[in-house]
């Protein structure tokens, strides 16, 4: 029978996790096994810094967690060591450091799975999220769209606004 003081800091631990689950945006679950304690440090500097936060949870208190907020598909996934990445404001900040830091590791650190708006997703599609430009590029490029047609409407117009001035400059020519 586990310590009664003991088992209550779980259960708060377990809540205070789910609560985090519930409230964020995204975030990314990952195998962190075969990394060097430096490597470890560089991460975790490189995801406080994109607001992330960033823990190694026991496999069992994550499942109770993922369990209390419908994340069940995540389940299978805790198996080795599991570290869990939450987004903070930008939601896709956890998916992009992560995958980064994936293809550089060599296979020693491995995606497992995500969550974005309350669905789970694989891993592959976490590396496809890191992949998508950032909001202010996606929003550039939309307003680039909208202004494209604009663009070509004016430039239309002054071309034949050009081409009536060189008509009148031909014909006071011929007068003068």
């Amino acid at each position: 029978m586990p310590n009664p003081t003991v088992l209550k800091q779980k259960q708060e631990f377990v809540a205070e996790l789910s609560e985090k689950l519930k409230n964020s945006g995204a975030g990314v679950l990952v195998d962190y096994r075969g990394i060097s304690v430096d490597d470890d440090t560089k991460l975790r500097r490189e995801l406080r810094a994109g607001g992330v936060e960033y823990t190694v949870v026991k496999n069992t208190l994550l499942k109770r967690a993922f369990e209390n907020v419908g994340f069940d598909e995540m389940c299978p996934q805790l198996k080795e060591m599991s570290a869990l990445a939450i987004g903070g404001e930008d939601q896709i900040a956890p998916a992009k450091i992560l995958s980064g830091y994936a293809k550089k590791a060599n296979g020693k650190f491995k995606i497992k799975a995500g969550y974005v708006d309350g669905r789970v997703i694989s891993a592959e599609d976490v590396t496809a999220l890191a992949e998508l430009p950032s909001r202010e590029t996606l929003i550039a490029q939309m307003l680039g769209g909208l202004n494209a047609p604009i663009s070509g409407l004016v430039n239309v117009l002054n071309g034949n606004i050009r081409g009536l001035v060189v008509a009148l400059n031909a014909i006071a020519e011929q007068k003068a």
